[in-house]
């Protein structure tokens, strides 16, 4: 009998390792918890399988991790809401245990989903040490009250704790052998370490602060490298460093790469990670090249610095290029990740992103078209000032009884026309150059990581790295 029973309810191909979940069973190891993680991406009935381990388990308490409440994209949009319903159904079924669901897609709209569910938990933030205290609260050593970022059902409603958002992660080192992360190596192509959580950034779009915190809370570079070492023994080579802008702050970045150098690391490792074009400079990108950084997606958005000024970004045009300049001269694989249609965007803006991508030489660019709007971001905000979303001609998706958001809803700049007359205008300015990746288009354009069979098959066949390089290398060979 394990007293929780961790449940990854992510099923999409190419396979992400479940880094949370991992974290969390490490967690609750620590203080002597007995879990069974359930893991339902290699299944091939996930609710089969999930009925199964819960019968077997007999748990305690149900812990869910929702990884992303839908693919983002406005081209080919898919919320995996329903899926993750299905998957709750299942464990009702199978055990009388309470379940609380959480992760990051869970921490975009925790009230909105715990209502979608009717599940009688869900956690904001943080688990590692919210799953553990959860449990005590349930056998009343506890109070519901103590458990940081909980949300919970009484007879009026949902009532829900602010997360602590801890000073730091743990200082230990991570072992990270609670999963099968050579499988996830070998079908998903890397694996997920994180440096760091929180974002103090001020985009308009983005959920990243509401999920992980606004404020940033780095790991010891020493805890970092010491769980390199420990996915190294198991053969895992190949990591995604997932906080929101690993180069913020830029001494933790620089730290951190110099722990790795000075391990000798660099040489046996290959990682890829998120960073915006400021802070950056030509001294980091030579520490991450001599600590093993294969590629970088740079967060660069627009060609514009009055549609950057918008966005609540702080840098400008001149600084993303100089970004990619100092990676290509260090053979360091640099993404532009372009987001086109947000409030303000004119077709001569559209353009100018583009051109502004040409020039700037990256090994590729990535191109999202509209803007996902997320409840309690600033962009939120500016449309609720404009009216009712169904009746905002520049809404899309599921602009009617959607309140909360939670199901796919996009802004797109009335300016750009309609989704398919957009595209067609960027495809006009791209004219061929496939450098150029356009999410949700379902071509051999498309960067979309749901279920894309080609970087599955890819995978298969030996490919490792971000998706994006694998994309562009995969593109570049058909050449």
């Amino acid at each position: 009998m394990a007293e929780i029973a961790l449940v990854n309810s992510n099923v999409t191909k190419p396979p992400i390792s479940p880094l949370g979940l991992e974290y969390i069973a490490e967690a609750c190891r620590e203080q002597e918890i007995e879990v069974e993680v359930v893991d339902l991406c290699f299944e091939t009935d996930p609710a089969a399988a999930l009925e199964h381990h819960l019968v077997q388990a007999d748990p305690e308490l149900v812990a869910i991790t929702f990884r992303n409440t839908d693919n983002c994209m406005l081209l080919s949009s898919h919320s995996f809401v329903p899926e993750l319903t299905e998957f709750v159904a299942t464990a009702r079924s199978a055990t009388e245990a309470p379940i609380v669901v959480g992760g990051a897609g869970f921490s975009v709209a925790p009230a909105a989903i715990m209502r979608a569910l009717g599940v009688e938990y869900g956690v904001l933030g943080d688990g590692e040490q919210a799953v553990p205290l959860l449990l005590r609260a349930l056998r009343g050593e506890v109070d519901l009250q103590d458990v940081p970022g909980l949300l919970w059902r009484e007879a009026d409603g949902i009532r829900s704790n602010c997360p602590e958002w801890p000073e730091l992660l743990s200082q230990s080192a991570l072992r990270r052998d609670t999963i099968d992360n050579a499988l996830y190596l070998e079908r998903g192509g890397q694996l997920g370490i994180e440096t760091k959580r929180g974002c103090d950034r001020d985009c308009i779009y983005c959920a990243d602060p509401l999920s992980k915190g606004r404020r940033i809370r780095p790991r010891s570079p020493a805890a970092v490298a010491d769980e390199v070492e420990n996915l190294l023994r198991q053969g895992i080579e190949v990591y995604h460093l997932c906080d929101s802008e690993f180069n913020v702050p830029q001494e933790h970045a620089a730290a951190v790469c110099d722990e790795l150098i000075r391990r000798g690391l660099g040489a046996r490792i290959q990682w890829y990670g998120y960073l915006t074009p400021r802070p950056f400079s030509a001294e980091l990108a030579d520490l991450m090249q001599h600590a093993g950084c294969a590629g970088i997606n740079f967060g660069a958005d627009s060609g514009d610095d009055e549609m950057l000024a918008r966005l609540g970004r702080d840098f400008s045009c001149n600084e993303s290029l100089e970004a990619v300049r100092w990676c290509r001269e260090r053979g360091i694989a640099a993404m532009l990740d372009l987001l086109i249609g947000a409030p303000g965007e004119t077709r001569e803006t559209a353009r100018q992103t583009i051109e502004f991508a040409k020039a700037a030489e990256p090994s590729c660019a990535g191109i999202s078209l509209g803007v996902r709007i997320y409840p309690g971001t600033k962009l939120a905000h500016i449309i609720a000032a404009q009216g009712p979303m169904e009746e905002n001609p520049a809404i899309y998706g599921h602009a009617e009884d959607n309140a909360d958001m939670l199901a796919p809803v996009f802004y797109l700049s009335p300016d750009l026309g309609t989704p398919q007359e957009a595209a067609g205008l960027l495809s006009e300015v791209i004219a061929g150059d496939r450098r150029f990746f356009f999410g949700g288009s379902g071509d051999d354009r498309d960067y979309d990581y749901d279920d894309n069979q080609a970087l599955v098959d890819a995978i298969a066949a030996g490919a490792r790295g971000a998706y994006w390089d694998i994309l562009r290398r995969l593109r570049a060979s058909t050449l």
